[in-house]
């Protein structure tokens, strides 16, 4: 079995609700479910898949070292070797009043998953959103599952669950 870490903030609201759910989707004794805060980088070497979730926040709480939660796990990350490990990210936006930016931190996520050397899977197609644009679109799919739990929280659980399908296919769950 594979054992898989699942990591994300904020904590509290969608980005939580939603690690809880995608976990309902693997076998217990196979994840592990962490805030970014609960977890050392280097700990992330111990497990075969990762998955990331997060939301689109302001660039002051990506970028500020003095606050962003982010900012000090992506510091301690630089030193941890993710070389052939595969990992998948969620993210959480508001398409409707944020269009342009729409769930652009997973983009963040995956620059710093990939430099250390990981490989990220989980792509999901772009249609039937809202947006106006987002760093985490390449061609017609995002990099990992967008979920907008603000204006369309009724598709969330059915994406959630044919992603998850999406991840266990590529890994052969």
């Amino acid at each position: 079995m594979k054992k898989t870490a699942l990591i994300y903030w904020p904590k509290k609201g969608n980005v939580e609700n939603t690690a809880k759910k995608i976990s309902t989707h693997f076998e217990p004794e196979g994840m592990d479910i962490f805030t970014i805060s609960e977890i050392e980088a280097a700990k992330l070497a111990n497990y075969d898949f990762l998955i990331f979730g997060g939301s689109t926040i302001g660039a002051d709480n990506w970028e500020d070292t003095h606050t962003s939660k982010w900012h000090s796990f992506f510091e301690d990350l630089k030193t941890v070797n993710l070389q052939g490990k595969a990992a998948a990210i969620y993210g959480l936006g508001d398409q409707v009043l944020y269009p342009e930016h729409f769930v652009d931190a997973m983009a963040v996520i995956r620059d710093e998953l990939t430099a250390a050397g990981a490989k990220v899977i989980g792509k999901w197609p772009v249609e039937n959103y809202e947006h106006t644009d987002s760093k985490s679109v390449e061609g017609d799919h995002f990099i990992g599952l967008a979920l907008d739990d603000d204006h369309q929280h009724d598709l969330s659980d059915e994406r959630i669950r044919k992603w998850v399908d999406i991840l266990k296919s590529e890994l052969g769950f």
